[in-house]
């Protein structure tokens, strides 16, 4: 236990640029390794990525481990995780930290069973006790309490929501080392498919969501809430049970077991409220909900109410919008 020491945070790439996440990541991950008097360090994993590194300083690491290769143009999980388990060994950090993104989730678990040490997901917390131990804070029982967890191996592993932690801020005049490592490529099965931007990225970046609920009838019409949402420049999010059924695809999916949001409106039409559905949208700026039972308990964390059926407000707000606009 003693030969770890510091803390590592995994810096994902996404269209070019530093997911947000792993700001985030570092502006905790300063704040630890300032109490524990230990480095705080990143390693980063893409293509032409020297600016990127140098941000990574900015933003609060002392020292970025780079890995320069066209192979991590593309998320390929399998040499991901052999480089990054190579370096952790030699590292040797106490702790090592990364997004609980698509990317995260996956690669997480793979590299915390190679280097056989714990996991903690989808951490919405992160301390450290008396003895210098890192706790991790997450949901539990679907939400209703909040357990806190530390790993006895070394390293301490968590993957962390999106929006939930603060960066630091950019400060330029931070100094740094980037360590440029030497990649390891191993045989891969990895087939490259050209999609559209994962649109994650946008529920999580969304300054506006409209949410549908069970109070819809038929899966046709969330595009009711898409032609809502498009007029106020955001974008369509879900409650679980409309993904389960498959009437929206899971990237959509808002909540404990989804995505945590943070816009700075947030509609919520025809959701009861579920303490699941609460978990991941509560700290929303302006929660709007539109729901026929007044006792719904998404009422109790709206800052507007409306107790109606959602096909006679929402058509109306449309047409009031594009009254206006």
């Amino acid at each position: 236990m003693r030969d770890y020491s510091g803390i590592m945070v995994f810096a994902e790439h996404r269209d070019g640029g530093v997911h947000p996440v792993s700001y985030e990541l570092l502006g905790k991950g300063r704040e630890m390794a300032d109490r524990l008097g230990v480095e705080l360090s990143s390693v980063l994993l893409g293509s032409q990525m020297d600016d990127e590194a140098a941000e990574l300083i900015y933003y609060g690491a002392d020292k970025v481990f780079l890995y320069d290769h066209p192979a991590f143009k593309y998320f390929d999980l399998l040499n991901y995780k052999h480089n990054i388990v190579k370096l952790v060994k030699e590292v040797k950090p106490e702790a090592f930290l990364l997004g609980a993104t698509n990317l995260g989730r996956s690669l997480g678990p793979r590299v915390a069973a190679a280097l056989c040490t714990g996991l903690t997901a989808d951490c919405i917390g992160l301390d450290v006790d008396e003895n210098g131990s890192l706790v991790q804070i997450r949901p539990a029982f679907s939400g209703n309490i909040l357990a806190q967890i530390e790993t006895r191996t070394r390293p301490q592993m968590a993957t962390v929501r999106y929006k939930v932690m603060q960066s630091k801020g950019r400060d330029t005049g931070r100094k740094g080392e980037i360590i440029r490592k030497d990649t390891e490529l191993v045989p891969s099965s990895l087939t490259i498919v050209k999609k559209e931007k994962a649109s994650e990225a946008n529920l999580a970046e969304a300054t506006v969501i409209v949410a549908g609920g069970r109070g819809l009838k038929k899966a046709k019409d969330f595009r009711l809430l898409l032609d809502l949402a498009e007029l106020l420049g955001g974008v369509v999010g879900s409650s679980r049970p409309l993904v389960d059924d498959g009437w929206i695809g899971k990237e959509h999916q808002i909540g404990f077991s989804g995505n945590t949001v943070k816009p700075k409106v947030y509609i919520a039409c025809g959701i009861s409220g579920s303490p699941q559905h609460l978990a991941g949208m509560r700290e929303s700026g302006v929660i709007v909900a539109i729901n026929s039972d007044p006792s719904a308990p998404i009422f109790r964390v709206a800052d507007y109410g409306i107790v109606d059926d959602l096909y006679c407000v929402v058509p109306k707000l449309i047409e009031q919008i594009r009254r206006r606009y």
